[in-house]
């Protein structure tokens, strides 16, 4: 080797040294760069730790303690230095925690949520989560933690209230069933619960009552109900049509008579109906018909409270409370000296009027659900109203009221020619009154012309809205725009016009 190899071969290895050390200074500045860029990293998973409103819980895979939030301290108000360090075995042994999920999420593999109770008192809702290395081995398990200690008081006060509000609602339910449903009076309309409420509270005093109302509107059921809500309710409860007994047997059966008291009298003589219902209550009802010289006997027996059989000398002393019922004036009737005035007075000290069922429309289907009801239950059949058949008994007036509402019932229940009793199962003669009345072709009578406008516009509504089903198509057929359809819809139904 000479010398020009030698100097060649010096130059090589400066050359490979320059270029190692070129190379050591660049690794050193990239690892250097990347030790930098991981220290800002963490420095920011840091802040995001520290930031989070949730507590952060860490352990690693052997349930060792690695890291704790601020959030943590202040949701437990145990403070981190207590916990580093220490496993989750030791924790929930020395009863930190009821129950550890990390432990759980180390058996199971799988994240888990459960309730912990602490040992500061505090409950709290904990998600654990497994963190897995390369190798399906469990590195780490990361628990969140929020603060359940409120959620759980305000539940708890939910349920109190619920509580409370179930036993109010039970005292109520009682108080109407008390008020209303006590003898299976079917009342929803709230003029209807206005009279019964009125009903219930002379119940409690036995002063006399006068119910009025035409034909079939139910007085009798008023008449029952304040009999059962009274303090008679034990004793009998006699009602007396005074319009189907005839004039010369009236005396006789209100008041009895004495054995051979007249010609064809029993030999044992007779009890009175005032004697039967002594103790309780009888029901007089109309008392329009009754004759004039029975009225004076009648305002005996309220004056005195003792009644004289017919060809008896010594009178009986009775306790009865007397209530009666007409569907005529009975005022008018006094002035035309049909009825007695002073009877009227002493008759009426406290007067209750039935509605007629046409001025209290929200009776009408109840009821007529309850006739079909019974029906049902009397012939085990499963028969129901369809629809039309609740627009048809709705839009009719009922004359003959609660009475005739039941007949039409029965009848329809009996001709109808399937389960579902449709509009055309109904008399003709309902059929177009109703018809007439939903046309407002009414004769004979004025109508207010912001109520028949009213009617007409809601009736145009609920139609358009019946065929097209949305809001859209509706307002369009009636040329209005959708909100304005939207609302008097609203104003409508709340107006009681839509139902």
């Amino acid at each position: 080797m000479d010398k020009k190899d030698i100097k060649d071969l010096d130059s090589n290895n400066i050359n490979k040294e320059t270029n190692r050390e070129k190379y050591c200074k660049n690794c050193t500045k990239e690892l250097l760069e990347e030790l930098i860029e991981l220290r800002r990293i963490s420095k920011k998973l840091d802040a995001v730790i520290e930031s989070s409103y949730d507590g952060i819980y860490i352990t690693d895979g052997n349930a060792k303690t690695l890291r704790i939030n601020k959030s943590y301290e202040r949701i437990t108000g145990i403070k981190k230095d207590t916990l580093l360090g220490k496993t989750m075995y030791d924790l929930e042994k020395e009863g930190f925690v009821s129950k550890s999920g990390t432990l759980v999420v180390l058996n199971n593999k799988r994240p888990t949520t459960l309730q912990q109770t602490l040992k500061t008192g505090k409950k709290i809702l904990i998600t654990s989560t497994p963190v897995f290395d390369e190798n399906d081995e469990i590195e780490m398990v990361v628990t969140n933690v929020r603060d359940v200690t409120e959620l759980m008081r305000l539940k708890e006060e939910l349920e109190e209230n619920k509580k409370r509000a179930d036993k109010y609602y039970n005292e109520l339910e009682e108080m109407r069933k008390q008020i209303i449903d006590r003898n299976c009076v079917v009342v929803k309309d709230h003029k209807m619960k206005d009279i019964y409420v009125k009903a219930k509270r002379v119940a409690y005093h036995d002063t006399t009552v006068l119910i009025t109302g035409e034909t079939g509107v139910g007085k009798e059921v008023v008449a029952k109900y304040i009999h059962k809500n009274s303090k008679r309710n034990k004793k009998p409860f006699i009602k007396v049509n005074c319009g189907a007994i005839p004039e010369n047997l009236i005396e006789s059966e209100l008041f009895g008579y004495e054995k051979g008291a007249f010609t064809g009298a029993s030999n044992k003589g007779k009890m009175g109906l005032f004697e039967v219902a002594n103790g309780g209550t009888i029901f007089l009802d109309e008392i329009g018909e009754l004759p004039l010289s029975m009225q004076v006997k009648l305002l005996r027996v309220l004056q005195e409270q003792e009644i004289q059989r017919i060809g008896a000398i010594n009178t009986i002393k009775i306790d009865v409370r007397i209530i009666t019922a007409t569907n005529k004036d009975l005022l008018l009737l006094s002035k035309e000296n049909l009825f007695r005035e002073d009877l009227y007075y002493r008759l009426n000290i406290v007067p209750i009027h039935v509605l007629p069922l046409r001025e209290r429309k929200e009776d009408i289907i109840p009821l007529a659900e309850e006739f079909l009801t019974n029906l049902n239950k009397k012939y085990a059949e499963i028969k129901k109203f369809d629809y039309s058949s609740y627009d048809l008994l709705y839009s009719y007036d009922w004359p003959g009221n609660v009475r005739e509402l039941k007949n039409i019932v029965e009848r329809v229940f009996v001709m109808g020619r399937d389960d579902y009793i449709k509009e055309d199962d109904f008399p003709d003669s309902i059929i177009n009154e109703a018809k007439v009345k939903e046309n407002l072709n009414i004769k004979d009578e004025i109508w207010d012309i912001k109520k028949a406008s009213a009617i007409v516009e809601a009736n145009l509504i609920k139609k358009a809205f019946e065929k097209y089903n949305n809001v859209r198509d509706a307002a369009k057929a009636l040329n209005i725009n959708a909100s304005t359809f939207v609302r008097k819809r609203k104003k409508y139904e709340d107006e009681g016009y839509l139902q």
